[in-house]
């Protein structure tokens, strides 16, 4: 996989034992996912050299971080860290810790620091000390000083974990941004459906110091053959092109191979690309369509699985609509009554529709 991340680890501890074997992309962000304890946290730790193991090999574009014969400390691997807490230097100004973390690899800049600072808005904000910041903030300023040391790699274990909701809906758009920008590939630590709805490309499951699966977000999030009990938030993200603006109504309309959708309008485009997510709970089922309804977004699809779910009244139905996967959760006596099998035709009726980005 030369230019993508051959991750392979065996740990064993007491009380918890870490194993995977991955192969990960070398563009965009990669989601380490799953619920405390799965091991997210101990395998990014271990692919920065934090956290070492005679059973383990690491590659890099080609490059060999770690196996039996080579060992690459933390400090000469070209990766940005970003930690929960920010913990930047008290005495410093902004401009100051930026500057520290120029100093590691002044001889290979890959990211300018004003893009940077440009990108993570907080060109305002150089003079300042950390106390004299806010969380948010704090944590913005983290970033850009693991970008100025002009990584290859960035990683990023739970960077909004420990900020209330405002502070996390205010950086995320920043997140996205350098989603949007960066060439260099970032592994992101969370458990928040909503965080790697936004911003992963490749989710990485976790649990129990495993990796249940590997894939693009779209392909992970619906199937239904994984343990990822994500209720309420069960669902799938779907990307799609900014196709039509109803500026009466304050809608957009977002294609997608296999149909397209209303949504509110946030300032998107006709061209843009979006994502949208759609969760199981706001999907309906009907075998004809219906024009006399209050919901506008209908697309016809074939059920391609059902799965019961944890709740014996319940069930999941996955449908495809032209290519694009959907999920619905519905009543398992509904799912009777409209005798649903694999490969019947239906109509999605999607009662509400999440505009990310």
């Amino acid at each position: 996989m030369e230019e993508g991340i051959e991750a392979c680890f065996r740990f064993d501890w007491p009380g918890f034992s870490l194993d995977v074997d991955l192969q990960l992309p070398g563009r965009g962000i990669t989601a380490l996912f799953g619920h405390s304890g799965s091991g997210k946290t101990t395998l990014l730790r271990a692919i920065a050299g934090l956290e070492r193991t005679a059973h383990g090999r690491l590659v890099f574009s080609g490059e060999i971080w770690q196996d039996q014969n080579r060992w690459v400390p933390t400090h000469k691997r070209p990766i940005g860290y970003v930690f929960q807490e920010a913990s930047l230097f008290p005495h410093l100004t902004v401009m100051g810790n930026l500057s520290y973390g120029m100093k590691r690899n002044a001889a290979a800049r890959s990211i300018n620091l004003e893009h940077a600072i440009e990108l993570l808005g907080i060109g305002h904000l150089l003079d300042r000390t950390p106390d004299r910041l806010s969380g948010g903030e704090r944590q913005r300023v983290g970033i850009a000083r693991a970008l100025a040391v002009s990584p290859r790699l960035l990683l990023m274990d739970e960077p909004l974990a420990a900020l209330d909701l405002k502070r996390r809906q205010e950086i995320l758009p920043y997140l996205e941004r350098l989603h949007g920008e960066l060439e260099i590939p970032l592994l992101y630590v969370s458990h928040s459906p909503d965080e790697v709805a936004r911003l992963a490309d490749h989710l990485v499951v976790m649990e129990e110091g495993r990796a249940l699966a590997s894939g693009t977000l779209v392909e992970i999030l619906s199937r239904l053959d994984l343990p990822i009990r994500l209720g309420e938030d069960t669902g799938v993200v779907v990307e799609a092109v900014v196709a039509e603006r109803d500026r009466m109504w304050h809608l957009v309309r977002v294609a997608f191979p296999g149909g397209s959708l209303w949504v509110r309008e946030q300032g998107s485009k006709v061209g843009d690309r979006v994502r949208v997510r759609v969760l199981a709970r706001d999907v309906s089922i009907a075998l004809e369509s219906h024009a006399d309804s209050s919901i506008v977004n209908t697309l016809p699809a074939t059920v391609s699985a059902i799965r019961d779910e944890s709740h014996p009244a319940l069930c999941l139905v996955r449908l495809e609509a032209g290519g694009t996967p959907l999920l619905a959760r519905l009543t398992r006596r509904s799912a009777s009554a409209l005798k649903l099998t694999p490969g019947c035709t239906v109509w999605a009726q999607i009662k509400a529709v999440a505009l990310l980005a």
